[in-house]
């Protein structure tokens, strides 16, 4: 009697797959660990690759490409983890193939591909769409947005985000060094200013940006390795985000929250809450640790709203937001103009 039970349980998993097998890997290993969820497929660019990742995880079939996932009726989400060039059209293609979508950021690059996106999510019937910004699942994310709803820091009037990426052979010598229009902004500045707007709880109406590539001068990388960015909110508040990747420091994020009865930092020197403006009254240290368990950590909330989909809608949208704020940024430091966002 026990084995029919089990094979029933067994056709009742729902199926996942995987674009992309470099940070795509930990996506897998989640969607492994998932009750209830199988990982069908894997794909990479590099084959041999894909089947050193299935053989490791002992899960998964290697496709050829993807097009054998958007048409595999029991496939039901997939993790695009590809180059940000493919984002796009990856995204695109699997609204259409009826799939639920968890992206590896940036969503997308550009506002063209941005409107595309928009209008196959809402001719598939609006399925979960989440970008994988992991620093939503760092417990100091949580901590500090409770701080802030509960008016320990009092009102927020700045927010200064810094990216340092701390790994220049990744953009000189990988495949964002080939990319004909790698943005540090929208490749990395990407989480920062999505916490920024967490903190801010609304969309800021004007942004000015500036850059440069003086860290891969003489190098095959053709993009901006720092770029700077300065938003302006209706409340009056003002957010400093930076990507740094030519920074010659270990891979961190350093954050600075503001408010009128509290300054939250977060640095190499760990996190502090100072609540006195008092030399002699040292800073409170904040046990909240600033990154996630891994890449993958937000895997399982994204498999709950594929559950659930009626009600994931705000997530796409967040999603659509954060784009709109990043391209803004990079759109004012190539006109060199301050850049106007729409409501």
């Amino acid at each position: 009697m026990s084995l029919p039970t089990a094979v029933h349980r067994e056709t009742r998993l729902r199926g996942a797959a995987v674009i992309g097998l470099g940070v795509g890997e930990q996506h897998a290993r989640a969607y492994c660990d998932a009750p209830g969820w199988r990982l069908k497929w894997l794909v990479d660019l590099d084959p041999e690759r894909a089947r050193q990742v299935q053989l490791r995880l002992g899960n998964g079939a290697v496709a050829d490409g993807p097009e054998i996932l958007w048409a595999d009726p029991e496939v039901q989400v997939v993790s695009i983890a590809s180059r940000d060039a493919d984002h796009a059209d990856q995204v695109l293609a699997g609204l259409r193939g009826g799939k639920h979508l968890f992206v590896e950021k940036p969503l997308c690059r550009t506002l063209e591909e941005l409107e595309r996106i928009e209008r196959a999510w809402e001719a598939a019937g609006r399925p979960v769409l989440m970008s994988n910004l992991v620093l939503r699942a760092a417990p100091l994310y949580r901590w500090a947005a409770d701080a802030v709803a509960d008016g320990r820091l009092g009102k927020i009037y700045a927010f200064d985000g810094d990216y340092l990426y701390g790994r220049l052979e990744k953009i000189t010598e990988g495949w964002r060094g080939r990319e004909a229009d790698y943005s540090v902004m929208a490749g990395g500045g990407v989480h920062l200013v999505d916490w920024m707007l967490s903190v801010f709880g609304e969309a800021p109406v004007s942004v000015a940006a500036f850059g440069n590539r003086i860290s891969t001068e003489g190098t095959s990388f053709r993009h901006n390795d720092y770029a700077a960015a300065l938003y302006r909110f209706p409340s009056g508040a003002v957010g400093r985000i930076t990507a740094n990747f030519g920074s010659v420091q270990p891979h961190q994020h350093a954050v600075r929250i503001y408010g009128t009865r509290g300054t939250l930092i977060s640095d190499d020197r760990g996190v502090r809450l100072f609540d006195s403006r008092d030399p002699e009254r040292p800073p409170q240290r904040i046990e909240a640790a600033p990154l996630p368990a891994g890449k993958g950590a937000l895997i399982p909330a994204f498999l709950e709203q594929a559950e659930r989909p009626a009600s994931a809608a705000a997530q796409a949208l967040r999603e659509f937001q954060l784009i709109r704020v990043c391209v803004a940024a990079d759109r004012a430091l190539a006109s060199g103009r301050m850049e106007a966002l729409s409501k």
